[in-house]
This record gives C-alpha cells, structure tokens and sequence, in this order.
C-alpha cells in the first residue's frame, strides 16, 4: 500500500481531521488531529492496516532469512492497551498467515505510575521470545518505550517497534524508541505551545469534542 492509499483509509474512517483547533494530549494546538479512536470500530480498515504492518515485516524477515543474516524472527506481538490490543491481535494474526505458524498477540497495561508492563500472565509468554512492538500514534514515543522497556524487563528481545503512523519522525526515532522503528505513515503536524499558537491568535474556535478540546468548559 501506498502512503496515499494508507492516508485515504484514515480519511474515510474520520480518523484524520484537518482546517480546525484542536488541543493536543500535550497540551500543545494544533490544526490538524488524528483521531486513532475512529478507526477501531472499522475492523476491516483496521485489519488491512495491520495486513500492512504484517506484510513490511514479513518481506523484512524473508530478506533476513534468505541473507542468511542471524537476526531473529518474531514470534509474539505486542501493543498497549487499549489500542494496540487491537492492533497486537490483528498484526499476529496476519503474520501468522504469511509465515505459516502461530504469532502470538498480546499486551500491556498501564501501571499506577504511568508505566507499561505485564500482569495477566502475558510474560511468561515474552520471556525469551522475538517481539515486535506495535503502536497506533506516536508523538514523543514514550508509550511505545515504555512497552519496548517492559518487553526488556520480562525477559525478551524487542526485534522490531512498528507505529500506524509517527507524527513526530525528525525526534520519534529508532534510538529514542530503544529499537528498530518503522511506520506506515510519517505525518509531521505542526504544535504551538497555547501561548504562541496561531490559531488562538486568529481567533479560530477550539474543538470541544475531539482530543483534550473536551476538558474545557465551554460555558465558560
């Protein structure tokens, strides 16, 4: 799939919205908003996404195993909740298809300190396995660390972090991830800090319903 085709599947699904004010999770604004929760409830969209994921992979590791080169195959995929349960299932799912046996799916969970790690048994199932982390949007790429990282602390080996889309790609790199990152889509968004945003100064309206726009009390 192209990035264009990639991008018209976010389109139709409502999941990018562009030309309005929105405020970001960081506090930051914004014109232009990717709306990950959109696109779940589309689980023929989302699945063909993650065919996408799947099949970059799964060329990656046929070059791998025909180069003779000794980096592992992924054998357990793995996403934090709540959306990249979505994707860790579907991803395994489709690459279980290409490369003729089972990939496991599972996840993490935020803890009370904000961090990510295993609590329903899911580490036994990483302890000395080839993981491929996934994510829907990066912006700073501290969620996806913090999976990479508890990937790590449970005993496996993080081969691969893959994202739908990484808004951020000149500071979300492979380093910052803490391993090889790629994504379907790199789609920097310009963010002003609310003192020095554009909009606020042309007076635009903020959007009330999508991203952190909803915390506002507008009758106010």
């Amino acid at each position: 799939m192209s990035e264009n085709e990639i991008l018209a599947i976010f389109e139709q699904t409502h999941a990018l919205l562009q030309n309005d004010h929105f405020i970001y999770t960081s506090g930051k604004h914004g014109s232009s908003y990717l709306n990950k929760d959109a696109i779940y409830p589309h689980t023929a969209a989302i699945s063909e996404l993650c065919a996408e994921i799947a099949r970059q992979v799964g060329e990656a590791t046929a070059r791998r195993v025909s180069e003779a080169s000794p980096r592992p195959n992924v054998e357990v995929v793995v996403g934090p909740a709540l959306g990249g349960i979505v994707l860790s299932q579907w991803v395994a799912h489709h690459l279980s298809g290409l490369l003729g046996r089972e990939v496991l799916g599972v996840y993490t969970e935020k803890t009370p300190e904000n961090g990510q790690r295993f609590i329903r048994g899911y580490d036994a199932l990483v302890a000395g396995k080839n993981v491929l982390v996934v994510e829907d949007v990066m912006t700073t790429g501290g969620s996806i660390r913090k999976v990479v990282d508890a990937v790590v602390a449970a005993g496996g080996t993080v081969v691969q972090a893959f994202a739908l889309v990484n808004r951020n790609p000149t500071e979300v790199t492979s380093a910052v991830v803490g391993a090889p990152l790629s994504a379907l889509v790199e789609l920097p968004m310009e963010a002003f800090k609310p003192a020095a945003c554009v909009l606020c100064v042309k007076r635009v309206p903020i959007n009330t319903k999508i991203g952190k726009g909803k915390e506002l009390d507008v009758g106010k």
